[in-house]
């Protein structure tokens, strides 16, 4: 009888843990095999990944094959291993449904000692596409920088550590997240994947800039020279070292790698049994301690609101933020981007002050479709619009809420670009475009709000339901145009001044911008609340789709 097949409560003998290897890499198969008999899309997304996963592979183990005797091959190997690591430190808290057998709560129930339960978890790990590209990309590694029979010894010994590392690293952390994977945060961080991602692509490409204006890899050594130390890289490192005849070095950062792996397996024993025997937090007491938290800190914020329907919406809008996983991500990606792409061309030497608008335009895209956020429960706010003054009011206050966070914001972005830049001349007049732009994305997002209202799926990645997504890029991008318009009038007057050479006076579009902002921003909520108070039936179908 297999030792999954025991009644439960029956106590686990001592051999219990010997045929689990076996059993557990059978299941991981047995999972991957069933998942791909459900559809046949499945099956053919998963050969796609499968063959594009195998051709960066073979090109990136070609590529460092082919660095074999550069000078400074070892610095790209040593980051390499340390990317890798960092890849499965994090993909395990964004990608939690990646890989069932990443759940241990399922085993729970299950007779099994923790110590060959790890043993069993982590040879099934070595199973899949991940596992198969670190080797790939280890061994090219090691590959890379082995010389001589010593240097083969210890990349014999290195590489198949660097991938034992990482695959711990990543069961280690699944495991000690596990229950905060399944709950409402969990699903959070997965949503914002799509954040980490992109802006680990504006790194790297940053990166890359600064490798090219700096004399290329050389530039990495110093980096190198510290990550070399930091398993799993120390592991990779340890074949260079015994490359060149340091020895010592080498031993050191072997044993390094291998007390990290030790320490990990323990940390996973440790959370694996804390799992299996520690009672969930997610009890009546524990709800009813989260349900009085959040009454208090509801109370403090309410007190710092105004009172009436303002303060009322204000602070709606600002829950929706703060708990709603589809606003959080979106709210979250624009703070991010926003201040990234300026920042990162002021670094660069490219950029200028007046490329900070970038932060307004992507916060004040915010106001769009202000009512798909409340999907379905928009008909409670329906049932509080009886009159044109009541939707002003609600389009009035849900721009308050923005500006709370979208002015201070812009502010700052504005600071530190003209700080890196060195161009405190050209601050005031960026700072007024800034904000009449600002005020004219909340006045065509209040309008497209009422005119062009559309749903936001709550699951998945997808921004708008089936069938709405040309009202989602007209609403959008129609509203950034027509705010791109409105601020014509300050734009012109901004390349007046420069080209009558009235360089003193391009103060005068500080508080012109200002004011300009919040003129059209005043115009645009009385414009779009008549409509909003006429379309109220059409705008809670419009939200409640999908």
């Amino acid at each position: 009888m297999s030792v999954l097949d025991a009644p439960v409560g029956t106590p686990p003998r001592r051999d219990a843990g010997k045929g689990l290897v076996p059993v557990f890499v059978r299941l991981k198969l047995s999972l991957l095999r069933n998942g791909l008999r459900q559809s046949a899309g499945r099956r053919a997304a998963y050969i796609a990944s499968v063959v594009f996963a195998l051709l960066v592979a073979a090109s990136q183990l070609l590529g460092l094959i082919m660095l074999r005797g550069h000078d400074h091959v070892a610095s790209v190997v040593v980051l390499t291993a340390g990317l890798l690591a960092v890849g499965w430190a994090v993909m395990p808290l964004f990608f939690p449904s990646g890989d069932e057998t990443l759940d241990p709560s399922r085993l729970v129930m299950l007779p099994l000692r923790p110590r060959p339960l790890v043993s069993a978890l982590l040879v099934a790990s070595l199973v899949g596409i991940g596992p198969l590209f670190t080797l790939c990309l280890v061994a090219g590694s090691v590959f890379a920088v082995a010389y001589g029979a010593v240097g083969a010894a210890f990349a014999v010994v290195g590489a198949p550590l660097a991938l034992l590392l990482c695959v711990t690293l990543a069961r280690t952390v699944a495991t000690t997240n596990s229950r905060l994977l399944s709950s409402r945060k969990g699903r959070d961080l997965a949503v914002l994947s799509g954040l980490v991602i992109a802006v680990g692509f504006q790194v790297v490409n940053f990166g890359a800039q600064q490798l090219g204006r700096t004399g290329g890899l050389a530039a990495l050594d110093p980096v190198a020279d510290v990550v070399r130390w930091l398993p799993p890289a120390s592991a990779i490192g340890a074949v260079d070292s015994a490359s060149r005849g340091s020895y010592g070095q080498a031993v050191g950062q072997l044993l390094l790698s291998v007390a990290a792996l030790l320490v990990l397996l323990w940390l996973w024993q440790r959370s694996l049994t804390k799992l299996m025997t520690a009672p969930d937090g997610s009890t009546l007491a524990a709800a009813d301690t989260a349900r009085e938290k959040a009454g208090k800190e509801g109370s403090r914020l309410s007190a710092l609101l105004p009172a009436g329907r303002t303060g009322t919406v204000m602070e709606r809008s600002l829950r929706y933020i703060a708990r709603d996983p589809k606003t959080k991500a979106a709210w979250i990606t624009s703070l991010a981007v926003g201040l990234i792409v300026p920042l990162f061309n002021a670094l660069q030497g490219t950029g200028s002050v007046y490329i900070a608008c970038f932060a307004a335009g992507m916060l004040g895209i915010q106001m769009y479709n202000q009512f798909g956020q409340d999907t379905s429960a928009f008909w409670m706010v329906l049932l509080t619009i009886s009159s044109t003054r009541d939707a002003y009011l609600e389009l009035r206050a849900r721009a308050l809420a923005l500006l709370l966070i979208t002015l201070p914001y812009t502010v700052v972005v504005m600071l530190l670009t003209a700080a890196l830049l060195g161009e405190w001349n050209a601050l005031p007049e960026a700072m007024g475009l800034s904000i009449a732009l600002l005020g004219g994305m909340l006045a065509t997002g209040a309008v497209a709000s009422a005119v062009f209202p559309y749903s936001v799926p709550q699951e998945g990645f997808k921004s708008a339901a089936p069938g709405q997504g040309g009202l989602a890029w007209i609403s959008v991008f129609g509203g950034m145009l027509s705010a791109t318009l409105l601020c014509a009038p300050l734009i012109g007057a901004l390349i007046w001044l420069h080209v009558a050479d009235l360089q003193q006076w391009l103060w005068v579009l500080l508080p012109v911008g200002a004011a300009y902002g919040a003129l059209i921003s005043w115009a645009g909520l009385r414009i779009a609340a008549p409509r909003t108070a006429e379309r109220l039936p059409e705008i809670l179908t419009a939200v409640s789709k999908g």
